[in-house]
């Protein structure tokens, strides 16, 4: 809500933020792409995206959409392998390391 990327839809009596189902799922959106690296114009451009597709949007609003979901798409997947290589090693490591410390 700070930073523009999810508004409350509502708030109560007390003041306190209401969210819908469709903010909770934005924020989930944002939780999952803050770890990878995307900035927030990033995060921003894919929440505002997604809504685009969601919508009945056509022509080139679309297609930019389209274009921005296949890039974060892309960057996601690189993620995944870069990680997938970093628990690789982290297991091999912790594996090599209960060798040596493993008591008889």
């Amino acid at each position: 809500d700070d930073v523009g990327l999810v508004t409350p839809t509502e708030r109560s009596a007390g003041g306190f933020r209401l969210y819908t189902e469709a903010d909770v799922q934005r924020l989930l959106v944002i939780r999952r792409m803050k770890p990878l690296g995307f900035t927030l114009d990033e995060m921003r451009q894919l929440l505002d995206s997604l809504t685009i597709l969601d919508s009945d949007a056509q022509g080139q609003d679309k297609a930019a959409a389209q274009a921005f979901l296949a890039e974060c798409h892309t960057r996601a997947e690189e993620s995944c392998l870069k990680l997938r290589k970093q628990i690789t090693y982290a297991e091999e490591l912790t594996a090599l390391l209960a060798q040596h410390t493993a008591t008889d």
